[in-house]
């Protein structure tokens, strides 16, 4: 038996799972999984954030494909401090949504869905199917989506919904700007791109379907973005699918074309190209010479809302680690300032080793 703390019951029911995963290692005398964090009644553990580093790598290196080696590690090196600080940020958060009783069960069904769909899966049985063949347990991946979704709610609640750049800001913005807005003929766009490298005539003619149809979507009144974010195959799509400012000339003569054609929020048919078909939207289109206000509105308050979002939400996470109990391992760091605590082993007791397992400890931090 292990001796058991005077401590929260999800902390102590971590534990009897770390206990049921030691049973493997019975007389080995190591320690099975290491806990660097406590939040609440909950755990971070070492392999979680190791996991975590794996992931950020992932995505800086799909970020910049053409960076060298060295330019990885320096674009990796300020996120990679911050790591742990940012996982205890999200385990807030979750928290936080649970004592509002934030549920988003619904939303959870519907971004399984989308994958499925996005990934031509007949059945949610065999989208489940795939991600346990793809090494993943499903039950954990459909957790990933339930607490990215937790997260994005409280954000939206508790501090976007707050900021709100008024008339007087924003004409404070665009008189000291006011160089900014001198441009040539440009468009802003963005774009949802379905991919069709590799595949079949059948299936391209199936993905051309795919296209019209999300292209139907947006003409019915759903959110470009949002459905970029959720079916385009593009690199752009995790920030809904925003290619940035042209002017023309600079995109492929058949796009370019197009869009220049457009105004605002105006989508293109969808443009078949060599690896997929393209759907472009203009977010905005601006004539040459000095940009009036009410053409630059929306850019002004994207950017005052993005200045003010960042130190807003510390702040917030801030108020909620004042609030909570956080702990961390010696030898582990929290940027936002938790001070690091020595660790409490558990050694096991006498009727334990008298069993044969001798050795066997767990980790735990001091309170």
């Amino acid at each position: 038996m292990v001796k058991r703390l005077a401590m929260p019951i999800g902390l102590w029911g971590a534990c009897l799972l770390l206990g049921a995963t030691a049973s493997a290692a019975q007389g080995t005398g190591r320690v099975v999984e290491e806990i660097v964090a406590r939040v609440n009644s909950q755990i971070i553990t070492r392999g979680e954030l190791e996991r975590s580093r794996v992931t950020l790598r992932r995505e800086v290196e799909q970020d910049c494909p053409a960076c060298t080696p060295a330019e990885i590690e320096e674009r990796l090196a300020p996120l990679d401090k911050n790591l742990l600080r940012d996982l205890i940020d999200n385990l807030l958060l979750i928290q936080r949504a649970q004592d509002l009783g934030i549920t988003v069960d619904t939303e959870v069904v519907r971004r399984l869905d989308e994958i499925r769909q996005q990934n031509d899966i007949p059945s949610m049985e065999d989208l489940e199917k795939a991600v346990r063949a793809a090494g993943r347990d499903y039950e954990d991946f459909r957790a990933e989506i339930r607490n990215e979704l937790y997260r994005q709610e409280v954000m939206r609640r508790e501090v976007g919904s707050r900021i709100i750049p008024d008339k007087a800001e924003i004409q404070k913005y665009y008189d000291e700007h006011v160089q900014q807005f001198v441009r040539p003929e440009q468009v802003y766009v963005r774009e949802m791109f379905v991919n069709t490298e590799g595949k079949s005539d059948a299936e391209k003619t199936a993905l051309q379907a795919k296209a019209e149809g999300l292209l139907a979507r947006v003409k019915s009144g759903e959110d470009f973005g949002e459905l970029a974010k959720r079916f385009s195959d593009g690199s752009t799509a995790k920030t809904g699918g925003d290619l940035g400012m042209f002017e023309r000339g600079v995109l492929a003569p058949a796009l370019d074309q197009a869009v220049f054609q457009l105004n605002r929020n105006e989508v293109t048919p969808v443009i078949p190209l060599p690896t997929g078909f393209e759907i472009l939207q203009v977010v905005e289109h601006y004539v040459a010479g000095q940009q009036p206000l009410e053409k630059v509105e929306v850019e002004i308050q994207n950017a005052l809302y993005s200045d003010k979002m960042r130190p807003a939400l510390r702040v917030y996470l801030d108020n909620l680690r004042e609030e909570s109990y956080i702990s961390v391992k010696a030898g582990y760091t929290d940027t936002a300032g938790v001070l690091s605590r020595p660790i409490e082993e558990i050694p096991p007791a006498p009727e334990a080793n008298a069993g044969g397992d001798t050795g066997r400890r767990f980790l735990l931090l001091g309170r």
